[in-house]
């Protein structure tokens, strides 16, 4: 398995349905898609919820035997309303993954994994907090995808994801938010960098929405201006593109294909109706 991917899985409610969701589960749904052979690490209720989450996942070929069951909590499910072209999210709690257990047999599979992928969402919680941290003494390439829920964060639990990551992605206003705790810095550019190097992270991804996106990898720059595409809603699309570049990367691809394709992935993701549709890569191809 060269890439293992922590945290929730859920169900989004949307005004008109359900669907599946939840960062790690999308980037590893994705990284399937894609052809790249990622496991996901969670935990869902012993609820119909959860066997369908699993027979969801067990249908798009992703590998599910490190998924727990939890006899007292239900599966998680977050409530989404739009608001203009944005989504709010009431993310409940407590569920099932806010409970991951720590095992030998996660740590041995994190350990012989190429990459490990994580969410801050999944550090709310004390317990799958604890897990991550013991996971990711583990990890090998540690990716840290920044997912900030108000009020489902904290600064220092954000603070030891970042000692962490080897690869960071987050967006613009989560870089200005997170950038200001530590510096009076107003400037992009100089907020990644201070990022970068007060937290030693080689590698930032930093979307902005429909503006595109940037990279900073290896003290460098680079710039996308993204695609344009009709919006049919905005669920998972970071999670699309996080799942896009690392399946470059992981191929040794040039930066900039590797931004390129990411914000392809995203935008072809925002044009359909959920995070995870059916897709075949060909046809993120032809997004231009």
């Amino acid at each position: 398995m060269n890439t293992i991917c922590f945290g929730e899985i859920l169900w989004d409610i949307l005004p008109q349905e359900k669907v599946p969701g939840g960062a790690p589960m999308n980037v590893c749904y994705h990284l399937n898609q894609l052809g790249q052979a990622a496991a996901i690490i969670s935990k869902t209720g012993k609820d119909e919820n959860g066997k369908g989450l699993l027979e969801f996942l067990e249908q798009h070929q992703v590998d599910i035997s490190l998924v727990q069951k939890d006899e007292q909590h239900a599966t998680g499910t977050v409530i989404a309303t739009q608001k203009g072209n944005e989504m709010e999210y009431d993310i409940v709690q407590p569920v099932a993954w806010d409970f991951i257990d720590v095992t030998e047999q996660l740590l041995k599979k994190v350990s012989q994994a190429s990459y490990f992928v994580c969410g801050s969402l999944a550090a709310r919680s004390q317990h799958s907090r604890n897990t991550l941290y013991r996971l990711l003494e583990a990890a090998n390439t540690k990716v840290i995808d920044i997912n900030l829920r108000p009020p489902h964060y904290q600064k220092d639990t954000l603070d030891h994801l970042l000692k962490q990551a080897d690869i960071l992605k987050l967006n613009d206003h989560e870089l200005a938010l997170i950038a200001g705790w530590y510096i009076s810095e107003t400037e992009f550019e100089k907020q990644v960098a201070f990022l970068s190097d007060h937290f030693s992270i080689p590698t930032i991804i930093i979307t902005k929405g429909a503006n595109g996106a940037a990279l900073y990898y290896n003290n460098t720059f680079y710039y996308h201006n993204g695609y344009k595409v009709t919006v049919a809603d905005t669920i998972g699309s970071g999670d699309a593109f996080l799942a896009g570049f690392l399946s470059k990367h992981i191929e040794n691809n040039q930066p900039e294909t590797s931004l390129d394709f990411a914000c392809k992935l995203g935008a072809f993701v925002a044009s359909q109706k959920g995070a995870c549709p059916p897709y075949d890569v060909r046809e993120v191809e032809e997004v231009n």
